[in-house]
């Protein structure tokens, strides 16, 4: 590696995510061993020590005002999506930013980010929970709801908690290129890159209820029923509205088409159906699916992997003997 010494300051705050610091950190700290000269420090905005989520304080090295980095990793916290980001965290990133030559995020430091204006105009993504509050409160930035990190430009940002530690490894890879990036992923026993965007960590990809009586009985359909027809003009007879209409009813309050909201549906009953235990056979059939290719093909879409792929990551932590 070169031997060039690289600073990178990690902004935190109260209720701040502590793996979203020791994460990303662990990964330059470790690229020191193969020879990078990361020079790694903790900066709050007045230098007070912290408090992470979990309780325990974390001791800040420096203020913003006298921090100086070449690389600038904001952390994340629970609070940031549901509560204005405090003036004095904005000005600090804001202060950061200007004197680094690179910035990033990790998860929901994003929203930092962007009350900053440091996204303006820009590709970003952040967990998946809250990317559409991040879209909403950000609207001259592009959300990537399904990315694990997203880089535009001298702009990085991650998803949730450990993507953090895939963001850190694409830094790295930036600076030392993937022979480094390689070494030190090896020696911490983590993925180069993960197959799959993060929706395969969601709960669901349906989003809210509909609000529309219509909409809301094609969903009550379609959960009471996955298996029935529930093509389009069926689905209109049933609700008693042409197939015109009812498209019309979707692109306007989901902007997505009745066929596609139906498939999502069949597509987290058959999730559902995996983590329970169930086959990848036996989840097409129950879920509505017309053959185990066509789940493939909806699993390959939505997440990038196969359906037992999934289910082999996230059936159970138990290895075989």
């Amino acid at each position: 590696m070169a031997a060039g010494p690289h600073r990178v300051g990690f902004l935190v705050f109260d209720g701040m995510k502590l793996l979203d610091l020791s994460g990303p950190a662990e990964v330059f700290s470790e690229a020191n061993r193969f020879g990078a000269d990361y020079r790694l420090s903790i900066v709050s905005a007045d230098g007070s020590p912290v408090s992470s989520s979990i309780g325990m304080r974390v001791t800040a090295d420096t203020d913003a005002e006298a921090a100086d980095c070449d690389t600038l990793v904001v952390v994340g916290g629970d609070a940031l999506p549901d509560s204005p980001v405090e003036p004095a965290l904005r000005a600090a990133a804001k202060a950061l930013a200007v004197r680094a030559g690179r910035i990033a995020s990790v998860c929901t430091g994003a929203f930092v980010l962007g009350a900053a204006g440091l996204l303006e105009g820009r590709r970003a993504t952040t967990h998946w929970q809250h990317t559409t509050t991040l879209a909403r409160r950000c609207p001259a930035t592009r959300v990537e709801p399904d990315a694990l990190f997203v880089r535009d430009g001298s702009t990085y940002t991650s998803a949730g908690v450990t993507a953090g530690i895939d963001l850190a490894l694409a830094l790295l890879e930036d600076d030392h290129g993937p022979a480094a990036a390689r070494e030190v992923a090896r020696s911490l026993v983590v993925y180069m890159q993960r197959a799959g965007g993060q929706s395969q960590f969601s709960a669901s990809l349906q989003g809210p209820a509909p609000r529309t009586p219509v909409l809301r009985l094609v969903q009550e359909a379609v959960q009471g029923d996955p298996t029935a027809d529930h093509g389009l003009e069926a689905l209109a007879a049933r609700v008693r509205v042409s197939p015109r209409h009812l498209t019309r009813m979707f692109r306007a309050e989901l902007d997505t088409t009745p066929m596609k909201y139906v498939e999502l549906i069949r597509f987290d009953m058959a999730k559902a159906l995996l983590d329970a235990g169930h086959n990848a056979t036996e989840a097409a059939t129950r879920s509505g699916f017309p053959s185990y290719e066509s789940l493939r093909r909806a699993f390959s879409r939505h997440l990038g992997l196969s359906p037992i792929r999934y289910q082999q990551r996230f059936a159970t932590t138990a290895r075989e003997p």
